[in-house]
């Protein structure tokens, strides 16, 4: 009788704990589901409100100001999903999210918001379509995913699209960072000169350029396992990681 209540106790407590895990799951994937809608939602403002200011005023100059408020907010708020992973809701590596958004964080505040001369650069729309495109379609991914109900065109997209968006994004980024080199030397923006009371010395000009070479070997490694992931996914193919 002792040996049957103790596996009766035991049995009942696995089942309030695996309940909890479940109600805990089905709280994590209703959050989930909210958050990719609502960025989803977010970014299709902010493509339209681009299409819509392109129309009335039949010139990018001005763009980058008229949705830099919706812009902002979005790719900020965007630092949830580093958060999601920290906690183990997202099973992605903490440092590739953190690094990926944090990257775009960084476009946006430290050079297009900080230094207004370089707003109206065409590099400055490229990276902003190409972000916008690729988060509708990313977002929307993530979204039709979790209901169970994808469509294949969004599976296409996703696999697709970014074949030519990332590149593209890259050289966006790339090209309006290098826009942004001459006014930060000028200006001295963000640097440290010595002599200061913490007798460091820091100087943005040239972190700028080990950004702008820190995409060399990084934009390589990302953009093959997207390939490999398409060829996965798309084509049903096992794909092997090599140990390094």
């Amino acid at each position: 009788m002792a040996s049957s209540e103790e596996d009766g106790g035991g049995n009942g407590a696995v089942e309030k704990e695996n309940g909890k895990k479940r109600r805990l799951g089905a709280l994590a994937t209703a959050w989930l589901i909210f958050y990719n809608v609502a960025m989803t939602a977010g970014w299709l403002v902010l493509g339209i409100a681009m299409v819509r200011f392109y129309i009335q005023k039949g010139t990018h100059r001005g763009l980058f100001r008229s949705v830099q408020k919706t812009l902002k907010f979005f790719q900020t708020f965007a630092l949830l999903e580093v958060v999601h992973c920290a906690v183990g809701i997202v099973r992605t590596s903490v440092l590739v999210t953190g690094v990926q958004v944090s990257s775009r964080i960084f476009m946006v505040w430290f050079i297009a918001h900080s230094i207004k001369q370089i707003q109206n650069e065409e590099s400055v729309i490229l990276f902003l379509v190409v972000w916008t495109v690729t988060e509708i379609t990313r977002y929307s991914f993530y979204t039709f995913n979790l209901l169970n109900h994808l469509p294949y065109f969004i599976k296409w997209a996703r696999y697709n699209f970014f074949i030519i968006l990332y590149p593209a994004g890259v050289a966006g980024e790339l090209l309006t960072i290098y826009a942004a080199l001459p006014y930060v030397k000028k200006t001295g923006m963000f640097s440290l000169r010595l002599p200061n009371k913490y007798n460091v010395s820091f100087d943005y000009y040239y972190f700028l350029i080990i950004v702008m070479f820190s995409y060399v070997p990084l934009f390589p490694q990302l953009y093959f396992h997207m390939l490999r992931q398409r060829r996965r996914v798309l084509h049903g193919e096992v794909i092997v990681e090599k140990d390094d």
